[in-house]
């Protein structure tokens, strides 16, 4: 090897350490940064002359590992919905109270149970009626309290999207930009690396936020997509979420596809091409906090509201309906009953069982309806009993022909002989009797001479379960429900439930039935709660009701507590893994300075070296 080419071997050395320093010292400077990923420098051998070769550094590699980048991106995703569905229904579990502790649905309601188990000892007892009353007072208290509790979590959820799109536009126009900054560097360009750590830093962020996919092509460009596909960011173009919030929302703040009957903020995806989705509609975002503020907003929040609701009308319905069996006709070979259809109301009901041709034995619950538009009502094939509504508005003679058509198929044929009756008959030619019919009707007046007793009311009206082309008065009713002002003005009525003649002084009637109705009296709940199925819904008493929605509702935070713990833990080993290969480690930077240190001085000396040689010879030649 010649001086020269020493000397051009020793100069590229220096000009290599000097470049390897500076990303040394970077990597140090930047080892507390967050999401900065160490740098090497890249080093190649280029030929110097006969028998000698230099060294070029070609900028800097970013030592990552594209496989658990990914992997932690997904896990992330995992995360962030998690973290969000555990604290939501941490805080709804804060809202129901401790099993057992004062302020809670569950005291109340045995609170307001004992009351009347007391009232009957002593019927007539001002002090046990006015003690009963406030203990429903109490329970109706809770219930809208739980209501409104249920509904501000609702609407924090709302916000909370609204927060985190805002969020993930920032996201989504920061790596396009970074894109549009990358554009004709190289991948080993010095400056690319910054950027680079930029991009991956609002990927990393947006995963927390919803479902990404980052790929990256040969022009290091990054491409970003949901698991669906959808593209959210493609070089420079990125799409963006809009978000336009309800506000506060209430129990009968539903979401719906069609616009028209939505009652929630909507979410859509403004692509680069103009073409708006509807984010929801579509599914285009399954995992991430966003997508459990939906799911929390639309589905998990909205049973919880559900099943305090029926616990409220279960209670309300239970105390104040009266069933009244129809009276038996026979004529022939038909054979029937006729039924009073005077005091029906919207939402109460005429109830069939009838046996079949086939020997089958059916039940058929006739809803009474005023509002048109809410018909034909909604039954799942296959739920017994068969739910069918009917129009009341025109009174007794409109409801047989409607029942002809609806139940024409099973040759029960219906007719009004007279007044506000209706009567339904079968032939036995056909194979087909009647069993029962009777009525369901809401009780209203404190002395009708039943026991039944509208201890609750809807805002001061009746409960009946009336249903509307806008929905089921059942909806939001636990926010909503009080005791009858009538009741509340005569405490007595607890007691009195006949004027004609008079209730005898001492009866328990009217207490003995209204603690039965709520300690041992079943009822079917509607599958809405969480608890049975459309086919086999939940059948218990209102006790037994309000033990299980609390238990499933206990058990659904433990399970999202669990989740949230076991995605940390894999967070947590999956970031240990990524770090191990991407994060600084300062006891390697200073090895590799001093080694770098000892290579420059090397360079140095050889550099004297040859130009003490070379002086030699100069001198030689004089």
């Amino acid at each position: 090897m010649g001086l020269s080419s020493a000397l051009a071997t020793a100069m590229s050395g220096l000009r290599a350490n000097q470049a390897a320093l500076a990303i040394t010292s970077g990597n140090i400077a930047n080892a507390q940064t967050p999401g900065y990923i160490a740098e090497t420098a890249n080093q190649s051998e280029l030929s110097a002359g006969t028998g000698g070769a230099t060294v070029q550094v070609n900028g800097a590699t970013r030592d990552l590992d594209v496989f658990i980048q990914n992997q932690l991106r997904t896990e992330t995703g995992g995360s962030g919905f998690a973290d969000q569905m555990s604290n939501i229904l941490g805080q709804l579990q804060s809202v129901y109270g401790t099993p057992g502790g004062t302020g809670t649905l569950e005291t109340a309601f045995s609170s307001f149970t004992s009351a009347l188990q007391g009232l009957s000892t002593n019927p007539g007892g001002l002090s046990g009626q006015t003690t009963a009353l406030g203990a429903a007072q109490t329970l109706a208290q809770q219930l809208n309290a739980t209501s409104q509790g249920i509904q501000t979590l609702r609407s924090n959820v709302e916000q909370d999207i609204g927060t985190s799109v805002n969020q993930a536009n920032s996201d989504l126009s920061k790596i396009a930009s970074v894109n549009t900054q990358l554009e004709g560097l190289g991948p080993n360009d010095p400056s690319a690396a910054t950027l680079e750590d930029q991009r991956d830093s609002a990927i990393n962020d947006l995963s927390s936020l919803m479902d990404v996919k980052a790929v990256t092509d040969g022009a290091n460009q990054v491409s970003v997509l949901t698991n669906t596909g959808v593209q959210l960011v493609s070089g420079s173009q990125a799409s963006q979420f809009a978000f336009s919030s309800a506000g506060t929302l209430s129990a009968t703040s539903l979401y719906s596809a069609n616009p028209t009957q939505n009652g929630v903020g909507t979410l859509t995806l403004k692509l680069p091409n103009g073409a708006n989705i509807d984010a929801i509609a579509n599914n285009v975002i399954s995992s991430g906090r966003i997508a459990a503020d939906i799911q929390l907003r639309d589905q998990t929040l909205v049973q919880a509201q559900n099943q305090v609701d029926q616990l409220a009308a279960s209670m309300s319905s239970s105390l104040s309906d009266l069933t009244t069996q129809g009276t038996p006709v026979s004529s022939g070979l038909t054979s029937g009953f006729t039924v009073d259809l005077s005091n029906l109301q919207a939402g109460n009901s005429i109830n069939l069982t009838y046996t079949n041709a086939l020997g089958q034995q059916q039940q058929v619950k006739v809803v009474a309806v005023t509002d048109p538009s809410a018909l034909p009502l909604a039954s799942p094939t296959g739920t017994s009993p068969q739910v069918i509504g009917v129009n009341i508005s025109g009174g007794a003679g409109s409801v047989a022909p409607q029942l002809n058509v609806s139940l024409g198929a099973t040759h029960l044929q219906f007719s009004n002989p007279s007044g506000n009756t209706l009567q339904v008959v079968a032939s036995s030619a056909d194979n087909v009797k009647v069993n029962s019919a009777s009525t369901t009707t809401t009780v209203t007046s404190l002395t009708s001479g039943n026991p039944q007793l509208a201890v609750f009311t809807d805002s001061g009206s009746p409960y009946t379960g009336a249903i509307t082309g806008s929905g089921s008065e059942l909806t939001g009713l636990a926010g909503r429900i009080e005791v009858n002002s009538a009741l509340l003005a005569d405490p007595a009525a607890l007691t009195v439930f006949n004027n004609s003649p008079q209730t005898p002084a001492g009866d328990n009637t009217r207490s003995n039935f209204l603690f039965s109705q709520l300690t041992s009296a079943t009822s079917t709940f509607l599958p809405q709660s969480g608890l049975g199925s459309k086919t086999a819904p939940f059948n218990g008493t209102i006790g037994n009701y309000l033990q299980q929605f609390l238990s499933l509702q206990a058990n659904a935070a433990s399970s999202a507590t669990s989740l949230q713990q076991g995605q940390a833990v894999v967070i947590s080993t999956l970031q240990q893994k990524f770090n191990s290969t991407s994060q600084v480690s300062i006891d390697s930077e200073m090895s590799n300075l001093i080694a770098l240190q000892n290579s420059y001085a090397a360079n140095a000396h050889c550099m004297s070296v040859v130009q003490s040689m070379m002086t030699t010879l100069m001198q030689m030649q004089l």
